[in-house]
């Protein structure tokens, strides 16, 4: 028995030497073992090798039936009768090889074509493969009592949320005093008005009502606005009066 090659050996972390796995050992006869895709991609490369190869022996054929038609039509002039049907046999040869081979290039063809389907059907085919893992493992993660919880947890803290806002506005509120300082300032209003001996709801309530002022659909005229002036030089008068007291 040979000795193993140490390419094929495997050889552990510690440095000892190990024997050859079986994969090694096919590997080693029979060579790697190949994928689908690497099987197809090969297959396609051939059938595009054998088309090229049909078709410049067609265009060599087609050269050679313009060469056989030139040569009977001169031997035609020279009136040698038996070499022209010869050619003429030679040339319905030629013309049917030409047809088998757009035959057999349109037959490898389909070929190529049926491979390259089942490439894309094989590419979305692994695409779907790994979709589907991926939906599985994200439907295993998102568990319904799980987002069940996880709503109702976000509701409560969204309600905790919304309390605190409310109680932080409150107390900005009741910081910054806005009602105390709107009442405080109308206290000291209604302190000097009445060390001015001056009542205001008195004097605007002394002043002449304009709500009926206005003329309506029964056609009346409007008062004249003379009495509104009148009142509001009154009111001045007064004002000026209590100054100088």
């Amino acid at each position: 028995m040979g000795d193993i090659s140490t390419t094929n050996v495997v050889v552990a972390p510690s440095g000892n030497r190990l024997y050859p796995t079986d994969n090694c050992k096919m590997e080693f006869l029979f060579g790697k073992r190949k994928t689908p895709e690497e099987m197809l991609r090969q297959n396609q490369r051939a059938l595009n090798r054998a088309m090229r190869d049909l078709d410049r022996e067609r265009q060599r054929l087609e050269q050679q039936e313009k060469k056989i038609i030139a040569d009977i039509k001169k031997m035609a002039k020279q009136g040698q009768m038996d070499a022209v049907k010869i050619m003429a046999k030679d040339l319905v040869r030629t013309r049917r090889y030409v047809k088998k081979f757009i035959m057999m290039r349109a037959n490898i063809q389909a070929v190529s074509l049926k491979i390259q389907t089942l490439k894309s059907n094989n590419s979305m085919a692994q695409a779907m493969k790994g979709v589907t893992k991926a939906m599985a493992t994200m439907n295993r993660q998102l568990k319904l009592p799980q987002i069940q919880k996880i709503m109702m947890e976000f509701e409560r803290q969204s309600e905790i949320m919304d309390m605190k806002e409310e109680m932080m506005n409150d107390a900005i509120d009741d910081a910054m005093g806005d009602e105390d300082d709107e009442d405080e300032s109308d206290a000291i209003v209604s302190q000097v008005l009445d060390e001015l001996g001056l009542n205001l709801s008195d004097e605007l309530s002394s002043l002449p009502s304009t709500g009926g002022s206005l003329s309506v659909a029964s056609g009346k005229k409007a008062e004249p606005q003379a009495t509104l002036a009148d009142a509001d030089a009154d009111l001045e008068e007064r004002l000026n009066n209590l100054r100088r007291d």
